[in-house]
Order: C-alpha cells, then sequence, then structure tokens
C-alpha cells in the first residue's frame, strides 16, 4: 500500500511540484490549501505523514500542528513543518510543538523526499 501524504501548502506551484516529485516516488498525495481544510483532512483521510507550510490562511501551520498533536487520533502522525522563515525561533516552536521535521523553503526534491521516507519510519 502506497504511503499517504497530506500537503498543507497554500501556494499551487509548490502543492503542484511536490505532488509530482512525491507522487513520481510512489507516494499517494493529498493537498490541503488552507488551515481550516488541512484540519477536515485529518480527520477524513488520514495520511501517514504531513507536509505543514507554517504560513497558511485562516489557521496557521502552527495552530494546525498544535490541534493535530492535541487530538489523540492525530498525536503519533508524522509532520515535517515547511517554512520561508528559516529563523531558529520556528525551527524551536515547531520542535518544542512535536514537528518530526523541519525544512525551510527553497528545497530541493531529493530532501524532500527523504524527510518523508525518514519520518514514515520513524
Amino acid at each position: 500500500m502506497a504511503v499517504r501524504v497530506l500537503i498543507a501548502e497554500d501556494d499551487p506551484h509548490i502543492v503542484e511540484s511536490l505532488s509530482f516529485v512525491l507522487g513520481r516516488e510512489g507516494f499517494e498525495v493529498s493537498a490541503a490549501l488552507d488551515g481550516e481544510d488541512a484540519l477536515r483532512r485529518l480527520q477524513t483521510e488520514l495520511p501517514d505523514v504531513v507536509i505543514l507550510d507554517v504560513m497558511l490562511p485562516g489557521r496557521d501551520g502552527f495552530e494546525v500542528l498544535k490541534a493535530l498533536k492535541a487530538d489523540p487520533a492525530l498525536r503519533a502522525l508524522p509532520v515535517i513543518v515547511l517554512t520561508a522563515k528559516g529563523q531558529a525561533h520556528d525551527r524551536r516552536m515547531a520542535e518544542q510543538m512535536g514537528a518530526t521535521g523541519f525544512m525551510t523553503k527553497p528545497f530541493s526534491n531529493t530532501d524532500v523526499v527523504d524527510a518523508v521516507r525518514r519520518a514514515v519510519r520513524a
């Protein structure tokens, strides 16, 4: 069975790029363009890993991560936080909130695929 990845990202170009790269590697990919949609999808189509952008409309990535980690059914779900802001504060905050990984934009396709594989194995 294919590993299911939910991408929560508001930039359609990044969603398209990540979907293509991960799909080519055999992952099953779905996408949410805002925080509310991401939380809705997590309730209906439990993925194996989430790639979560920090800067999302509505509920930002940190709010989504907090809600996800507060839900006993989702708490163990691996989350890779993706952000254009590579500040140490954001990385610390993501780690403290339980993120599995942290990547800054721009990122390489290989790094994303490797991060997803590591997250699923963790």
